[in-house]
């Protein structure tokens, strides 16, 4: 891919997530979901702090802004797994106050062991702070991934409909951590160069954002139980 398309497939993210919280905002649904409606919000502030920083090609800022910045997006994509569960779960209160604790664990658990992974690992040439971070994204795609399937296995048993706004969260941000951890596997395993793993991300993380502006854009439906 040239470096114009580039460009304008990483310009292209900011435009649409304006556009799905501007559509979340006008339908009052940023109330529903704050914590979403941060995340995209967050994803805009950190592109126009990226975007100028890496076409004035310091590299050495770009990159501490890029590593910050990606941890900034992991807690808030934690945030917004937990925001989903919640809203799923919401007509029942016993798996809603178990499924807090699990996640306050879980987000602990992974974190600990980034931490431990990253500290074993002092030969690695991108140093102890981004190894834990990667592990952490990693971790987190995984969580979306599952709760995905989550959904699919037990949308039917739970009354959830597939045209919750929260279903259509989970699932632009499962299409996205299926590519990048598949893309990441390729990549590791020599399959695919860093050019092209970027450019199947960014093209998953344009579909997510078109499948959270459509959801935005339905009206509210309620749950079929």
């Amino acid at each position: 891919m040239s470096p114009t398309l580039q460009t304008a497939l990483w310009i292209s993210h900011p435009v649409l997530e304006v556009a799905v919280a501007a559509t979340l905002y006008a339908r009052k649904r940023h109330q529903t979901f704050p914590v979403f409606f941060t995340y995209l919000a967050a994803q805009v502030v950190m592109f126009c702090v990226q975007f100028p920083i890496q076409k004035l090609g310091s590299y050495s800022l770009y990159f501490y802004s890029y590593w910050t910045c990606t941890g900034i997006t992991l807690a808030l994509g934690f945030k917004v797994i937990y925001e989903i569960f919640v809203d799923v779960f919401r007509p029942y209160h016993a798996l809603k106050d178990l499924g807090a604790v699990l996640f306050k664990w879980a987000g602990l658990v992974m974190l600990l062991a980034a931490v431990v992974i990253a500290a074993a690992s002092p030969s690695s040439e991108q140093g102890s702070v981004i190894e834990a971070v990667m592990i952490t994204q990693r971790g987190v795609r995984v969580i979306h991934c599952g709760l995905i399937m989550f959904l699919l296995v037990f949308s039917r048993h739970l009354g959830v409909s597939w045209k919750q706004n929260s279903c259509g969260i989970a699932l632009g941000f499962g299409l996205y951590s299926a590519v990048e951890l598949g893309s990441f596997a390729l990549y590791s395993s020599g399959r695919e160069s860093a050019a092209t793993a970027a450019t199947l991300v960014g093209f998953s993380y344009l579909l997510a954002a078109g499948v959270w502006l459509v959801y935005a854009s339905f009206k509210t439906f309620p749950r079929v139980i």
